[in-house]
């Protein structure tokens, strides 16, 4: 049985939504996971990945490199990473685009908005959790 009848379970759909979605959508969609380190403090799996985040490379010809962010390109799917280049045949540098899913952000650039998000994300990962206070009674 369909779970939402608004949502399409076709792969047509499904596919369309996602290579056609505007640019807030894509940013919720271009999220990278967080340190071990980062996910205990915040209580947090995921965040949405942004300029000025320092992160490490984890899968492809690249993985174990880490650097800052220095561009979120919505359009391609891509984040731009300093040191992360390659030169081209004229003797200019590109950046290469790698994708957010296969990155793990370990420092995180705060300001209040994104503060907001940790905190409201984290109290829901406690939500419906019991400890065992709660079970004694």
């Amino acid at each position: 049985m369909k779970q939402k009848t608004s949502v399409s379970s076709s792969r047509r759909k499904a596919r369309k939504a996602h290579f056609t979605a505007p640019s807030h959508i894509r940013r919720k969609i271009m999220s990278a996971t967080l340190s071990k380190d980062l996910r205990a403090k915040y209580n947090v799996r995921s965040m949405p990945i942004r300029r000025d985040d320092e992160v490490i490379i984890m899968r492809g010809q690249y993985h174990d490199r880490e650097g800052k962010v220095t561009q979120v390109y919505r359009k391609k799917w891509r984040i731009h990473i300093e040191r992360v280049t390659r030169d081209k045949a004229n003797g200019q540098t590109v950046p290469i685009g790698i994708h957010p899913s296969k990155v793990c952000i370990t420092k995180l650039r705060l300001d209040k908005d994104r503060k907001s998000l940790l905190d409201k994300k984290g109290r829901k990962a406690n939500k419906g959790k019991y400890t065992d206070k709660d079970t004694e009674a």
